[in-house]
């Protein structure tokens, strides 16, 4: 398997650190407000790398944190009212949600900073004690960027580019330098700690919660891979990996991956524009997995323009695949190894190309309906056939629904009811030979645009495009 290395800027092939074994950190989010497609693009990229490895055979550690204490959420929590506590918790558990809606496995392991605060206090113990970290007359802890050699190293900026957006503070050593711990003398949201009350800085978060948690503490590096949006490589992940280095002597991650901006319109996805799409929202208007597989489509590295109209077009894509998997419907078999496999492996194998990897599926859809409309019962292919698409769904996330359940999709309950009805009445009518009256119940499901099949295992039934 090869990567692209954000750092090295080359793909690389991919040796663990651990024989048989990968440690996988991805930033999470900060739980102030609802996902946006810009969080589910960089969840599903890294959901799909986690997949790809443990087909090779790799037993994956993925840990994804959880920044629940954060200046935005000190701000939602005034705005509304309630402490910072219900704010981390109403959006985290919204988080959740709309993550397994879209086919994002549970992480295996799921670190909030504030239930770290006391690995956070270690690692800043280590700096100031090492001499690349200093105190000010507040009490604010500030990284010393000049202590260390190698910062600027992991984005590859020039010292005059690298300049605080936020911090202004006249006591700083350098402009460069960022907080580690804020110190706080009133009644705002903090916490103890040996330095005094206060809230660690963002920076500091995913550094310790990886030396707690997901290191092994030993070798040159902490992890396999860490990974996160591209806009995360700097200023976040160049001070993760300074202080990482600085507190630990050894850095941070072999492999840096990072996943492409969401945009609208050809503008970054970003909430001061005023155009940030939340998931939930298309999720009411698109199933999940046709979200997944459009999200999916292009490949991670690149910038993903968002519209509607190739939303459209990718759900046609995804619609082909149902329809394949209806021909097979109720037919079941043990999982066999295809070619097919192999060839999906390869593809995503090389830094999750999935151009190659769809290119791959609209093959063996185009290829399987022209060996069906020959042989429609060759047992053999058809049960490769199924194997293949239960490795398209193991692999990329997609096709685990009923078929006839996914075209049913924006329909409410009460009209799946009343459909549901229709079809029990018109089942009791033929078995009572009342043909008059199920041919009347036909019509009437076709007027509603519902087309009806009849199988050994019931009917089914779904909405016509």
């Amino acid at each position: 398997m090869t990567i692209y290395d954000s750092v090295k800027k080359t793909k690389l092939k991919f040796e663990p650190l651990r024989e048989g074994k990968v440690s996988l950190y991805v930033c999470g989010p900060t739980v102030y407000d609802d996902a946006h497609l810009g969080h589910a693009k960089s969840a599903l990229v890294f959901d799909l790398l986690r997949r790809v490895l443990e087909a090779e055979g790799y037993n994956v550690l993925f840990a994804r944190n959880i920044t629940d204490i954060d200046d935005k959420i000190i701000n939602k929590a005034k705005e509304l009212e309630i402490s910072t506590a219900e704010i981390a918790e109403r959006y985290t558990d919204a988080y959740h949600r709309d993550m397994a809606a879209i086919g994002v496995r549970v992480p295996t392991m799921e670190p909030k900073a504030t239930e770290s605060i006391d690995a956070m206090s270690e690692m800043i113990q280590k700096l100031l004690d090492r001499h690349h970290a200093y105190t000010i007359s507040n009490g604010d802890i500030y990284f010393d960027t000049s202590s260390d050699k190698n910062y600027l190293t992991l984005s590859n900026r020039q010292s005059s580019e690298n300049v605080s957006r936020v911090d202004k503070v006249s006591e700083k050593r350098s402009d460069a330098d960022f907080a580690l711990w804020k110190a706080v003398h009133d009644e705002g949201v903090a916490f103890d700690s040996p330095f005094g009350r206060g809230r660690p800085g963002w920076h500091l978060e995913c550094s310790a919660m990886i030396e707690r948690y997901v290191t092994s503490g030993e070798g040159e590096y902490a992890v396999d891979i860490h990974g996160g949006g591209a806009d995360l490589l700097f200023p976040h992940h160049e001070n993760e990996a300074a202080q990482t280095r600085c507190a630990t002597n050894h850095e941070l991650a072999k492999y840096w991956m990072h996943n492409g901006f969401v945009t609208i319109g050809g503008e970054k996805m970003s909430k001061s524009l005023g155009n940030s799409f939340f998931l939930k929202d298309a999720l009411k208007a698109y199933d999940g997995e046709v979200l997944r597989f459009y999200l999916l489509s292009t490949h991670y590295r690149g910038d993903f323009n968002f519209n509607e109209e190739d939303l459209i077009a990718s759900k046609r894509r995804l619609d082909r695949l149902y329809r394949l998997k209806k021909r097979l419907f109720g037919l079941s078999s043990p999982i066999i190894e295809t070619e097919f496999k192999t060839n999906l492996l390869e593809a995503l194998g090389d830094d999750l190309n999935v151009s190659r990897a769809y290119a791959l599926i609209d093959e063996l859809i185009s290829s399987a309906n022209e060996m069906l409309d020959t042989n429609p019962k060759d047992k053999l292919y058809r049960q490769n056939l199924l194997s293949s698409l239960h490795t398209v769904e193991n692999l990329l996330g997609f096709g685990a629904h009923n078929p006839y359940e996914y075209f049913q999709f924006g329909l409410d309950e009460k009209a799946k009811t009343e459909i549901n009805q229709l079809i029990t009445r018109r089942t009791e009518a033929k078995k009572a030979k009342d043909f008059a009256a199920s041919d009347a119940i036909r019509d009437e499901l076709s007027t509603l645009g519902v087309s009806i099949m009849d199988t050994a295992e019931g009917t089914f039934w779904e909405m016509r495009d």
